[in-house]
């Protein structure tokens, strides 16, 4: 079955059986008080609401079409051994381990496997049939298992939400391209970090270069 999804620069035809919905980093960390980005003091919560509100209606419109609904989800082991150590420059870039080797008194408290900073919040808790993807690098494809799996159900459209914007969700889109998928990112389900002009850069290089952006009305109104 295709349906055609209005979108920027121009409509895109997708084959709904051959569809995923990718749940970016929707996680307690990054969604409840507590977490890293409300350590950071990034934590808008009228903006994280506004943001699950919006994706219930996503996923759940995904659902009714039988549209593979995958999780991504960013974590690290205890001991940090998946983190890369200090000749990667995750070690001193991504905020979770920045945060954690700062401030030892942290070490263990956000995004460590197993704990509840890391779960996926329980609005959004994955249902049988849903796939969850743990990865310890912004993008869900890098020492993941998320290209075989999506060749696995032979998907080729994907669908984007979640957060960051500008960091995780773009990280994602821009391989998802490169590996030959069609990316469809739904802009306002989306929520960024940093100032507001980070959000619409995201919309800007995914609509002019990487792929086409939607709303979550235009998304939901075409799978009907």
């Amino acid at each position: 079955m295709e349906i055609v999804v209005p979108a920027k620069p121009e409509p895109i035809k997708l084959d709904i059986e051959r569809t995923a919905l990718i749940v970016v980093d929707m996680q307690n960390t990054f969604c409840k008080k507590g977490g890293i980005f409300d350590h950071l003091g990034a934590l808008d919560e009228t903006k994280v609401k506004r943001i699950i509100d919006t994706d219930k209606k996503v996923i759940e419109a995904c659902r009714r079409k039988k549209i593979k609904v995958v999780y991504l989800r960013m974590g690290y082991r205890p001991d940090l051994s998946n983190a890369g150590g200090t000749e990667s420059p995750n070690y001193y870039k991504e905020l979770g381990v920045v945060t954690m080797r700062v401030h030892p008194e942290l070490r263990g408290k956000f995004l460590i496997t197993g704990t509840r900073d890391w779960e996926i919040i329980d609005e959004f808790k994955p249902q049988p049939g849903d796939i969850v993807v743990d990865k310890n690098r912004y993008s869900g494809f890098t020492n993941t298992e998320l290209d075989s799996i999506l060749g696995t159900y032979n998907i080729k459209y994907l669908l984007f939400i979640g957060l960051a914007t500008n960091v995780c969700v773009e990280s994602t889109l821009r391989d998802a391209y490169f590996h030959e998928y069609f990316p469809v990112l739904v802009n306002d389900g989306c929520g960024n970090i940093g100032p507001e002009l980070t959000q619409a850069a995201t919309i800007w290089n995914v609509t002019e270069v990487f792929g086409w952006v939607t709303t979550c009305h235009e998304l939901v109104k075409a799978l009907g």
